[in-house]
């Protein structure tokens, strides 16, 4: 009896389905071939449209490089980007001359050198490693307190000197540079010879 009703539902389920049957069967199974749904199969060949198009765009060489696309992006970024106002972030050797005549910040600025600087460039700016500080010699610039800033702000990293910019705070970076400023002309002993072009003032 059994196998009679298990064949009776056999031809309900298969009751206007015979001609999806498929010509091959596992274990008694039989698979029926129902098509997919239209959006699906839509969709699956738009995919494929698309990807011939981004092939031919992207690597024929008419579309740019990833490389190109990120200068693209970044000179974007850059134009939006606010123009600097001349000694608006305090960073003008006119901001940082009066600095150096103000002794707490000078004192700060002494204290953030002895933690950062002074390895390289001695306790006293005699130099090291580093150039001496105190001399009329520059490796860059001309010794300026905003030539000074920018360096201490941006490194010179073929020199092996990292930027310190996204350590010190924005106070710490001026005070460190009215430190620099106070010291210029005290000739400590042993101090580094000179290196660099001579620049007879460093205002």
């Amino acid at each position: 009896m059994s196998h009679q009703y298990e064949n009776e539902d056999k031809s309900q389920a298969l009751k206007g389905e015979e001609s999806l049957l498929l010509d091959h069967n596992y274990d008694g199974i039989q698979e029926l071939d129902h098509p997919l749904p239209r959006w699906w199969v839509s969709l699956f060949y738009l995919t494929i449209v698309f990807a011939a198009g981004y092939v031919s765009y992207y690597m024929t060489g008419i579309g740019p490089s990833l490389r190109e696309e990120l200068a693209t992006s970044l000179a974007e970024i850059e134009a939006r980007k606010p123009a600097p106002q001349p000694g608006g972030d305090g960073l003008s050797d006119e901001a940082l001359i009066a600095l150096a005549a103000q002794p707490e910040k000078v004192a700060n600025g002494k204290d953030v050198f002895a933690g950062k600087c002074a390895a390289c460039h001695g306790d006293k700016g005699q130099g090291i490693i580093g150039p001496n500080l105190t001399d009329d010699h520059w490796l860059h610039g001309t010794g300026k307190p905003s030539e000074v800033a920018a360096i201490v702000r941006d490194g010179v990293v073929e020199k092996g000197m990292p930027p310190w910019g996204p350590v010190l705070t924005p106070d710490e970076l001026k005070n460190v540079t009215a430190y620099i400023r106070s010291i210029h002309g005290t000739k400590p002993a042993g101090a580094k010879e000179p290196q660099g072009n001579l620049h007879a003032t460093n205002e």
